[in-house]
């Protein structure tokens, strides 16, 4: 029996090595998961064997090839790292979505797609504390759901006892991703709490639990003690508004607060300048984009991705706040400022690589997009 499966002791992880460059590193699909008629989880392994190292809410940047030109998009891993052998992801189909209706309409087992990461912050394994309060929200909303769903399996799978409520925000009962195995953990492992809030009911269940839109009040009764845990939220933008001007007023301790979403706005600009930024404070820059054969103008607080949607050029992006890579190209001539997340290596930036969406001028620039 043990030849049926792969020799994973001893092989090398996924590393660098297999994701070096923009194209990313080859993945083969082996299963697709249907959870409902709009979501698949695709489950991804490497031509040949490898263990993936990520933390828990980490992403990958898919990459592929529609109608002949490559698209990019962010999808956070949905699988623990105690399932090293393969990565999943899940997958919402969206309305007019490129990326997520190709993949829905094409992916299927022995079929590759391109992948870079893993990627991104998000995650409890660089912000340890004793408890946690995950939130979540949105309907069917997939990387909010993947992003607690991956940290929630890995404390299940390690028997950690670390103490966990996880609270998700859905529209009916018919649109909580992963129910069932969200209530099965949660009904086998103390430690761990889950609470569904609904709307509405669904067209075949009434729903019996917390209903309406998370409120102070209701967060009080779920966990008293919110205020002392380490809080990760995760879903649309007006969820995590609300929800951040909800814990600040009720005197949640925000440095121990963690937000992740992927949009396409801009990330908050820093409360202080840096020295460059205050020596080109009020210029205005022209940048030349070679392959788009555009050229326009930006001023040294506009981000080059802020200032090419301004001017109608439509540039690769996905995440905008510097994880993905997404936008990543090359710069032939000017500086930059650049504070990215993490989405750019360092030997990429010793090649005069940047990220449009974190790098603003410091000069006229010439850059390869």
């Amino acid at each position: 029996m043990t030849d049926m499966l792969p020799a994973w002791s001893g092989t090398r992880p996924w590393t660098d090595e297999d994701t070096d460059g923009d194209a990313g590193g080859l993945l083969v699909c082996k299963h697709v998961h249907s959870l409902t008629p709009n979501v698949r989880t695709f489950v991804l392994q490497p031509p040949q064997p490898r263990l993936f190292h990520h933390d828990p809410g980490q992403f990958l940047t898919l990459i592929v090839d529609i109608d002949g030109r490559p698209a990019e998009r962010c999808y956070t891993i949905s699988s623990p790292p105690t399932h090293p052998h393969a990565v999943a992801i899940t997958v919402k189909r969206v309305p007019g979505g490129l990326v997520s209706n190709w993949l829905h309409d094409h992916l299927r087992p022995g079929h590759t797609v391109r992948a870079r990461g893993p990627l991104g912050d998000f995650t409890f394994a660089r912000h340890p504390a004793a408890k946690y309060l995950f939130l979540s929200g949105g309907s069917g909303a997939t990387p909010a759901m993947a992003m607690a769903m991956a940290m929630t399996r890995t404390l299940y799978d390690l028997a950690h006892t670390t103490d966990v409520v996880f609270v998700h925000s859905a529209r009916t009962p018919g649109d909580i991703l992963f129910r069932r195995e969200l209530d099965l953990i949660a009904a086998t492992t103390p430690s761990i709490r889950v609470v569904h809030v609904c709307e509405e009911d669904g067209p075949t269940e009434p729903w019996a639990g917390h209903r309406g839109r998370l409120t102070v009040e209701m967060l009080q009764q779920i966990a008293p003690d919110f205020r002392q845990r380490e809080i990760f939220t995760c879903g649309p933008a007006g969820y995590m508004a609300a929800v951040r001007r909800m814990l600040s007023t009720a005197g949640a301790a925000m440095d121990r607060y963690h937000e992740e979403s992927f949009t396409f706005e801009a990330p908050p600009s820093p409360a202080s300048m840096t020295d460059a930024e205050e020596a080109t404070e009020g210029r205005v820059f022209t940048v030349e984009f070679t392959r788009s054969r555009g050229t326009l103008t930006c001023d040294a607080g506009t981000s080059l991705l802020q200032a090419a949607s301004r001017a109608g050029l439509s540039l690769p992006a996905s995440c905008a706040q510097g994880m993905c890579g997404t936008c990543k190209t090359t710069l032939l001539a000017g500086s930059v400022d650049m504070r990215h997340n993490g989405g750019i290596r360092p030997r990429e930036i010793a090649q005069n690589k940047i990220l449009l969406c974190c790098a603003t001028p410091q000069e006229n620039l010439v850059v390869d997009a």
